[in-house]
C-alpha cells in the first residue's frame, strides 16, 4: 500500500509539472503581443534631395554590386537617376513605382524603413533629379 501512495504522489508532481510549464510558456507566448507596429515618419515639411538623400541609399545598400550595367537598372555612381525614372518610377506614386514595390515588399538589397520613408517621399513629391 505504501508503493501505492508513492506512485500517486510522484505521479500528481508529473501533472503539476506539466501543468507549470504549460502555463508559463502560454503566458510566454502571450506577453510578446505589440498593438501597432512602428512606422518610422518624416517630419513635417521635410524635403527629400535625390542627390543628397536617395543616391547614398543605393551606394550604402551597394546596390551597384548586382546592377552594375548588367542587370536593370544600371545603378553605378552617376546612372541612378536615368535608370530609374522613368522605367522604375512613377513620379508622385511610389505605390505604382516598381523601385519601391520591390524594395519595400521584398526587402530587397537589405534597404530598411528609414531609407524607405524617404524613397516614398521622393517618389510621391514628383521623383525630381535634385
Amino acid at each position: 500500500m505504501a508503493h501505492l501512495h508513492f506512485f500517486l504522489k510522484i505521479f500528481k508532481m508529473k501533472n503539476l509539472f506539466r501543468y507549470t510549464i504549460l502555463l508559463v510558456f502560454t503566458l510566454c507566448m502571450t506577453s510578446c503581443y505589440y498593438d501597432e507596429i512602428f512606422e518610422p515618419e518624416l517630419p513635417e515639411g521635410t524635403v527629400v534631395s535625390f542627390d543628397a538623400d536617395i543616391v547614398p541609399i543605393i551606394a550604402d545598400s551597394n546596390c551597384a554590386n548586382c546592377h552594375n550595367g548588367t542587370q536593370n537598372p544600371d545603378l553605378r555612381p552617376g546612372n541612378e537617376y536615368n535608370s530609374l525614372v522613368p522605367d522604375y518610377v512613377e513620379a508622385g506614386n511610389a505605390d505604382n513605382s516598381l523601385f519601391y514595390t520591390k524594395l519595400s515588399n521584398e526587402g530587397h538589397g537589405g534597404v530598411g524603413p528609414n531609407a524607405l520613408i524617404l524613397i516614398e517621399e521622393w517618389i510621391n513629391s514628383g521623383a525630381l533629379n535634385n
